[in-house]
């Protein structure tokens, strides 16, 4: 319903705007007015449209979406002073009527309403909506309406318009939308063991227009049964301390409602994952990492990063430490011999090796304990009780020039006495020493006396040096160089300076001849210890001057013991022998607030920084790098200590040690292989020349390894063994070559075997021979190795005279014997003549007998190989005609074979043209031709010739008598068995005149051989039945033994 009518705006006061008179009071008080104007003037009032309608300066209206109609406050009325009546026919005041509102008018671009007069003579009117209106698209509008009088004529031509009033319209919502979650899914991860306030949030929306219906008023949690609960605001939280052994992870249902209480069409689930309680450290590595040899650097941690627990922190530091002690002499390193290596690393030559590999040559380290694994180098080990005399001439060391000693050591704490590793003392009668190097109290002590000279002041003679890599149980590398008075040390590549250095009396002059000792120090007994005989157990010897014994025995490891005179180690060399050829990398381009800091050796790595994510890039570059090509199989221990400070100093977060190990996986060993001639006979005046004769001319070194190959997986079937390994020819170096004499020893008066010893210091390989054999060492190629075996020759001056028949054995390795070749051995013999003036030409023609043998191998199994060469032998004149003869009998076999053939072929093709004619025959048709040679044939010659061996068990059943197999085939025997048919006319007349029972009766018999041999032995004479049963069987492919009587053994007949 409206509200009522306002009163006019001249009675109405500001305050009084709100105060409403009903309609029937404003028409009576118009009336009123309008009497009173028409008594004081009314014929010119009533003729005159003086006054504009009136309507009110503002409306608010309200209306619902969906729906058409307005409410407008306050009503829609328009008011007029004019008289209530057309301006017609008559200047009389007639007050009978009231006045008119013609309409209402609406200013303003698009407005989706109208407004309507509903009474005319009241001036009320309404506004309605023109279309549907959506709140959502716009919930309110703003217009002007102005209102205006009907006017004078029927047109209203002279209407008035009232003044604009402004109408506000707001849309009116209706919840028609549910709430809509914002996200699909909800994710959040919680740590174990606390309470949470704030978990996560979730978020729904409602497209209504209006806060009551577009606003979220409560969200709810649908799953039961959950230690979670949610706000009007969508916050989640746990009502009690979670577990991750309990539930790792939890899964809700939840839904919201809007304020009108309208739900929300699709709930939403929300996953809570439990985590276990965060420890702080380096996660992301793996305690194994595998390391193929060849394959260059291997990164380490190429998923590591810190976890932190979110503590802030403000630097870092970890180190990263590779232990390599356990392998080899620190680390892995080439392990060819001490002296290949100062070789190697340029050191000068003439160095001498205290502590070789015992060989036949060098045997003087053969009682010692050794490390017996060839992965790595070789190492002795002195428990207190050995020590080693070097024989004379190894040695020789000007003590007045400059001198150098190098030695690999590891040593443990030890007591208070005196552990020698070098001494060179007097021989006999006196204990002096006149140089040696021991260790004392975690002390590495060098005496060091000078010879006799005109000044006899103090000089100094003992210098110390105060280290604890003596006694750390560590393998280090010692180079002293010595240049006196000065003496510098390098340990690990680092020079350090004696301290104290004492001094001491130059020696008497004296003729005795020293002894060096490695491992003690050989001194006489004279029952009072001195100050350098402290050893309580000795190993004495009874000599011409007294008892003589060795003293100070070293406990420990020492290997690669060397000394050289007449010039010092260079800084270089020493860094060279040291280097390890393993360690960590750190590659990193950018490495913006980092420092990195390595140990000489590269197997420590430390690495600062304040960025986390700075930090982590550089764990994850860290790599693990072998360049040997056969580096040495094992575990090498990988060790992470971390350190982190933090804003807090009281809270900060300790990071746990990380353990893992690189695995060095076992590379493909290698196979060595020689091959060449390994047996030729030359002149005796050869083996009497100059130039003796080679031994291995054509002598050729290959180094294999077999790889597993990988088989396509579209591959159906199984691949066999050969299928996938495949053998990959490679080249490395070899650092030993072995030449031994098989048999007796050499006698150097009437042999020897010599080498080119200029190509060989051309190429910086050394040789040592004596009368089992040649040595020869040196770290070169297979190809230099191969060229310089070329040029060993063997001489015999005696040639001639003595039966010479020498053999030789080769043997090559790598690696100090890690790696050996195939035994290779060459036999050469003397080539005698009964008269060498008039055979001079055919003596000169005799190597063309001597083929060189080459073979592949094929055999990539094992290491050492057996010799893979048959001996080749020297071919005769008899061996020649004995071969011809052999293969003229087994061309003449042959061809009787073939001939055998060829005729069994033609019968067969002719028993193919018929039925009837295959089983006919004449009586008189078969012809054997037999050589009377009376020789039994072996089984391929008697199957071929058509008999039966003696052997078989599976002959077709012919007779018992070929059933037996007693068939005896003669030798070089050629039998022809050819049945000689008639032609077809004359069967045919000899079928015409018998008669038809008779001839149906022979097929029957002819059909079963049996029935056959009984049929003719009734008809035909004894020699015409021998003669068809030889013919039938010849046609079954055998030939009945008991045929060949001795009266068919003569020249061909006619049966």
């Amino acid at each position: 319903m409206l509200p009522q009518q306002p009163p006019p705006p001249e009675s109405r006061q500001p305050q009084q705007r709100s105060h409403r008179r009903s309609p029937p009071a404003a028409s009576s008080w118009l009336v009123t007015a309008t009497a009173l104007l028409g008594l004081c003037g009314g014929g010119w009032a009533a003729r005159v449209n003086k006054h504009k309608p009136w309507i009110e300066t503002t409306y608010h209206g309200i209306v619902t979406e969906n729906d058409n109609t307005v409410l407008l406050d306050p009503p829609l009325i328009a008011l007029d002073k004019d008289a209530p009546l057309h301006y017609a026919e008559s200047f009389e005041v007639t007050v009978t009527k009231e006045g008119e509102i013609c309409g209402f008018k609406i200013h303003g671009q698009n407005v989706p309403f109208d407004a309507v007069v509903v009474d005319k003579s009241t001036g009320e009117g309404i506004i309605r909506s023109k279309e549907k209106l959506d709140c959502e698209l716009q919930k309110d509008y703003t217009f002007t309406i102005q209102a205006y009088d009907c006017g004078k004529g029927p047109d209203g031509a002279n209407s008035k318009k009232s003044h604009k009033a402004t109408v506000h319209i707001q849309v009116n919502d209706v919840n028609e939308y549910a709430p809509i979650f914002k996200e699909k899914s909800y994710k959040a991860t919680v740590i174990e063991g606390k309470k949470y306030d704030n978990i996560l949030k979730v978020e729904a929306v409602d497209a209504d227009c209006s806060p009551q219906f577009s606003q979220i008023c409560s969200y709810e949690i649908v799953t039961p049964d959950v230690p979670f609960i949610i706000d009007k605001d969508g916050y989640i939280k746990n009502t009690e301390k979670l577990s991750y052994g309990k539930e790792s992870q939890y899964k809700l249902t939840v839904t919201a409602y809007d304020c009108g209480k309208k739900r929300a069409t699709e709930d939403v689930l929300v996953k809570i994952s439990i985590k276990p309680t965060c420890k702080p450290g380096w996660q992301g590595w793996n305690k194994r990492i595998e390391y193929e040899p060849g394959t260059g650097s291997l990164a380490l941690f190429p998923n590591i990063h810190l976890e932190t627990c979110d503590e802030p922190i403000t630097s870092i530091q970890a180190t990263v430490e590779l232990e390599t002690s356990h392998i080899g002499k620190g680390c892995d390193r080439d392990t060819y011999s001490e002296k290949s290596l100062h070789r190697l690393c340029g050191a000068s030559s003439g160095t001498a090796e205290l502590l070789p590999p015992p060989s036949s040559t060098l045997n003087w380290t053969v009682g010692l304990p050794t490390d017996n694994g060839h992965d790595s180098d070789q190492v002795f080990e002195f428990n207190g009780t050995q020590a080693v005399k070097i024989p004379e001439g190894v040695v020789t060391v000007n003590l007045k020039e400059p001198f150098m000693i190098s030695v690999w050591m590891r040593h443990g704490p030890g007591g208070r006495d005196k552990e020698t590793i070098l001494c060179n003392s007097d021989k006999t009668d006196m204990n002096r020493h006149h140089y040696s190097l021991y260790v004392h109290n975690c002390r590495l002590v060098f005496l060091f006396r000078q010879d006799p000279s005109e000044e006899k002041n103090y000089k100094p003679a003992e210098f110390h040096w105060k280290l604890n890599q003596v006694c750390d149980k560590e393998w280090h590398h010692y180079v002293l160089n010595v240049e006196f008075p000065s003496v510098t040390l390098y340990v690990d590549g680092v020079s350090y300076d004696p301290f104290p250095v004492t001094e001491d009396y130059p020696l008497h002059p004296s003729k005795i001849e020293t002894q060096l000792v490695v491992g003690a120090c050989w001194q006489e007994y004279s029952g009072n210890e001195n100050d350098n005989e402290t050893e309580a157990e000795a190993v004495t010897v009874t000599s011409a001057g007294g008892e003589l014994h060795m003293a100070q025995f070293f406990r420990g490891n020492l290997a690669g013991l060397m000394i050289r005179s007449g010039k010092l180690e260079n800084k270089k060399v020493i860094d060279c022998l040291y280097t390890c050829k393993e360690g960590l990398d750190l590659q990193v381009t950018d490495s913006k607030g980092m420092k990195v800091q390595a140990n000489p050796s590269q197997s420590v790595l430390t690495l600062e920084g304040d960025d986390i994510e700075q930090f982590e890039k550089a764990m994850q570059h860290i790599s693990y790098l072998n360049s040997r090509q056969f580096p040495t199989p094992g575990i090498r221990r990988l060790q992470i200590t971390s350190t982190i400070k933090c804003f807090s100093e009281d809270a900060c977060m300790s990071v746990p040690l990380v353990d893992g190990y690189v695995m060095v996986l076992q590379p493909e060993e290698p196979k060595i292989s020689l091959s060449g001639i390994n047996h030729f006979a030359r002149a005796a005046s050869e083996f009497e020349s100059a130039e003796g004769v080679s031994l291995f001319p054509e002598l050729r070194i290959i180094s294999t390894i077999t790889r597993e190959v990988e088989q396509d997986a579209d591959g159906d079937e199984e691949p066999t063994v050969q299928e996938s390994l495949v053998s990959e020819e490679i080249m490395h170096n070899l650092d030993t070559c072995e030449i031994t004499v098989l048999g007796q020893e050499l006698n150097q008066d009437e042999e020897s075997l010599e080498v080119d010893t200029a190509r060989l210091q051309q190429k910086g390989i050394e040789m040592s021979s004596s009368s089992v054999g040649v040595i020869i060492t040196g770290v070169d190629t297979m190809a230099s190795y191969e060229e310089l075996l070329h040029l060993v020759r063997y001489r015999n001056w005696h040639a001639s005279a003595s039966g010479l028949d020498r053999k030789f054995k080769l043997v090559c390795s790598e690696l100090n014997g890690r790696y050996v070749s195939n035994e290779f051995k060459v036999e050469v013999s003397v080539i005698h003549t009964a008269n060498p003036v008039e055979h001079a030409n055919h003596m000169a023609a005799q190597p063309q007998f001597v083929h060189p043998v080459h073979h592949s191998f094929v055999d990539l199994s094992g290491h050492n190989l057996a010799n893979p060469h048959p001996f080749s032998v020297v071919p005769s004149t008899a061996t020649v005609v004995i071969v011809v003869c052999v293969s003229f009998l087994v061309f003449m076999i042959i061809l009787g074979v073939f001939r055998i053939r060829a005729a069994h072929q033609r019968t067969m093709r002719d028993q193919d043209s018929g039925k009837e004619n295959e089983m006919d025959w004449d009586d008189s048709a078969l012809t054997i031709t037999v050589n009377p040679m009376e020789v039994g044939l072996g089984p391929a010659a008697c199957w071929a010739a058509g008999g039966v061996d003696s052997s078989d068990k599976k002959g077709d059943s012919l007779g018992p008598e070929l059933e037996a197999g007693v068939c005896r085939c003669p030798a070089v025997a050629f039998l022809f068995v050819r049945p000689m048919r008639t032609n077809t006319a004359v069967k045919r007349k000899r079928r015409r005149r018998k008669k038809r029972k008779v001839r149906m009766g022979r097929k029957k018999m002819i059909s079963l051989v049996p029935s056959l041999k009984a049929a003719r032995r009734k008809k035909g004479s004894p020699r015409k039945t021998a003669s068809r049963e030889s013919t039938a069987a010849a046609r079954m492919g055998r030939l009945d033994p008991q045929l060949l009587s001795p009266s068919l053994l003569r020249p061909p007949l006619r049966l």
